[in-house]
């Protein structure tokens, strides 16, 4: 997931495009140029970081949307910076507001678009809950996986992107378009076949510098899992609100969220979900004393993570195959 390139899209309210502009460069350094139209932070690495107005935000003049240039894993500090910079200048969320993350599709063929996919409409309800999707946006910005287009994916079982852009549009569309209504979906291919990026549309608004942090690197431990698997099933799991914490650290484990490094990336993708993350069973979570940030019972060494009978590990593949 490390090697992989991305970009993002920062919808806020609050602050002034040209507001927002200065506080970039305070945090990236360069220059700034631009106009009421939209604004440009070249950076010292040379790259071009934009603030641009988008009409669907309730802030009118005092919104913007903060687009990256292309970053690797190594960029994340600078983007937290980024994050804290417009924060700082008075940026905030709002309902009108999303987080749009693109991973480069260049590294993706029929396979592991197919199996992303896959893997998403599998676990997406799933995945809803635990980022907070409103009812609106579900219905509008970022509709869930079209169910034909699952049914086409199923039966044609694609050997290459052509037949995965017939698939996704119903036809062979030789010429996409960036507005085209496709594109409204929590994982957006029209995006890839119009630019060459895979779109992740499921994030509500943040200008908290760990919550972005985490939906970055979600999104790139599922680009990851589906570049390295050689298969995945798209049958929904059925969804529990009282199991769906644990359910969910399990998915998250499985994808390679494991361990110190990704702790506070697990809490913030955990806390908006019900339950238990250590145990199924609420009694048993009851049982000894302690608690991890993440909800386990103690430190990440312990048997509910690590292994046993009860493992989060141990119960993986059974979590996933359901």
């Amino acid at each position: 997931m490390k090697m992989l390139r991305f970009g993002i899209e920062i919808e806020t309210v609050g602050a002034s495009r040209q507001k927002l502009a200065h506080a970039i460069q305070g945090a990236v350094g360069g220059r700034v140029s631009g106009d009421y139209q939209g604004w440009q932070v070249t950076d010292s690495q040379g790259r071009t970081w934009k603030v641009v107005p988008d009409g669907s935000l309730s802030g009118g003049e005092y919104s913007g949307e903060i687009v990256s240039p292309i970053l690797t894993y190594q960029d994340m500090e600078a983007l937290q910076q980024v994050v804290r910079a417009a924060r700082e200048a008075g940026a905030r969320a709002d309902a009108s507001t999303g987080i749009h993350i693109h991973v480069d599709g260049s590294r993706f063929d029929a396979k592991g678009i197919t199996n992303l996919v896959k893997m998403v409409h599998k676990q997406e309800r799933l995945l809803e809950t635990a980022l907070g999707v409103s009812a609106t946006r579900l219905a509008r910005y970022c509709r869930p996986i079209d169910a034909a287009f699952i049914q086409r994916l199923e039966a044609r079982r694609p050997r290459t992107l052509q037949e995965v852009n017939e698939a996704w549009y119903g036809r062979h569309n030789v010429a996409p378009q960036r507005y085209d209504s496709s594109r409204y979906h929590g994982l957006n291919l029209n995006s890839l076949f119009f630019r060459g990026t895979i779109e992740f549309r499921y994030f509500n608004g943040s200008v908290h510098a760990g919550e972005v942090k985490a939906y970055v690197q979600l999104v790139l431990a599922l680009a990851a899992r589906a570049l390295a698997s050689k298969a995945a099933s798209s049958k929904r799991r059925d969804f529990n609100p009282a199991t769906a914490k644990y359910d969910f650290r399990v998915f998250l484990l499985h994808l390679g969220l494991i361990g110190e490094e990704f702790k506070t990336a697990r809490t913030h993708l955990l806390k908006k979900l019900e339950g238990s993350a250590a145990w199924k069973g609420q009694r048993r979570d009851k049982r000894g004393s302690g608690g991890g940030e993440d909800g386990s019972p103690g430190s990440e060494g312990t048997q509910s993570a690590q292994g046993g009978s009860g493992s989060a590990q141990g119960d993986a593949h059974e979590a996933l195959a359901a």
